[in-house]
């Protein structure tokens, strides 16, 4: 039996549309009450994230069915399947469960295929604009908003006059961050909050530069943003330089920095 993966364009074709199904089923949830119920960590968790894992789940399992897939709420019902050798998929059904429930739209579907521990395929899907970011390797990285056309997306130089940082709307200390901005010498004269991985898209359009990230995350937060962005000619790099990897079980992250490989 083959173990070979679609090629690449249709992978990244049937991705977006599974999170596009995922999106629909996150805003029929979000139109209506909402639930909200704490994971054993003390996360919020709503019936929009297991509506959307449910049908990111069966379509990846139907398109690869020998892939394993590593999703945020398996993971969290203690449904944790060994990796191998092979590619694999992290899946969040929905980063950003904290801006979901304050209904401020800073949510995203993220799908990222997962190949020698790098990112080749990711897909940030935000429901409440229905703004779609996508990266693979050797393809590029594009961006469509609605129902308009795939427009090709890049990180931008770093502008003469400053950089532009995107940090967390929920998470993190900004004493930390205004602290290593001045011992790593970077000219930050403008700030951007977001919430889930669109801080990576932000980057990766050449609306922001820099993205350090110094609080926790899981590999499923940041696979796909990460895939995006290396696709639209940026990186993730852990605080010694070293890039980000994944399928490092309990797949937790170390602290990192996404940026454009200018903004230094």
């Amino acid at each position: 039996m083959s173990h070979a993966l679609p090629l690449r364009p249709a992978l990244r074709e049937a991705c977006t549309e599974l999170a596009e199904a995922a999106a629909r089923e996150i805003m029929r949830i979000y139109a209506g009450d909402l639930v909200v119920h704490d994971k054993a960590d003390k996360s919020p968790l709503t019936e929009a994230d297991g509506a959307a894992e449910a049908v990111i789940l069966a379509g990846l399992r139907q398109l690869t069915p020998d892939a394993v897939i590593i999703a945020e709420e398996e993971v969290a019902s203690g449904r944790v399947p060994t990796l191998n050798d092979r590619p694999f998929w992290l899946v969040d059904p929905l980063d950003g469960t904290k801006e979901f429930i304050k209904r401020n739209g800073e949510f995203t579907v993220n799908i990222a295929l997962i190949e020698d521990g790098r990112p080749t395929l990711g897909i940030v899907l935000a429901p409440a604009t229905g703004t779609l970011w996508r990266g693979a390797a050797g393809l590029g990285a594009d961006k469509r908003v609605g129902s308009g056309a795939f427009q090709p997306i890049t990180t931008r130089p770093a502008p003469a006059e400053g950089l532009t940082a995107c940090g967390s709307r929920s998470h993190g200390s900004e004493d930390d961050l205004e602290r290593w901005f001045r011992e790593n010498k970077l000219n930050v004269t403008n700030r951007v909050p977001a919430g889930s991985s669109l801080k990576f898209c932000l980057v990766a359009e050449g609306k922001a530069d820099i993205y350090p990230r110094f609080a926790p995350t899981c590999e499923w937060d940041t696979a796909a943003g990460q895939g995006v962005l290396e696709a639209a000619g940026g990186e993730v790099v852990t605080t010694d330089n070293r890039s980000l990897t994944y399928g490092h079980p309990p797949f937790l992250n170390p602290h990192f920095i996404a940026r454009s490989k200018t903004a230094r």
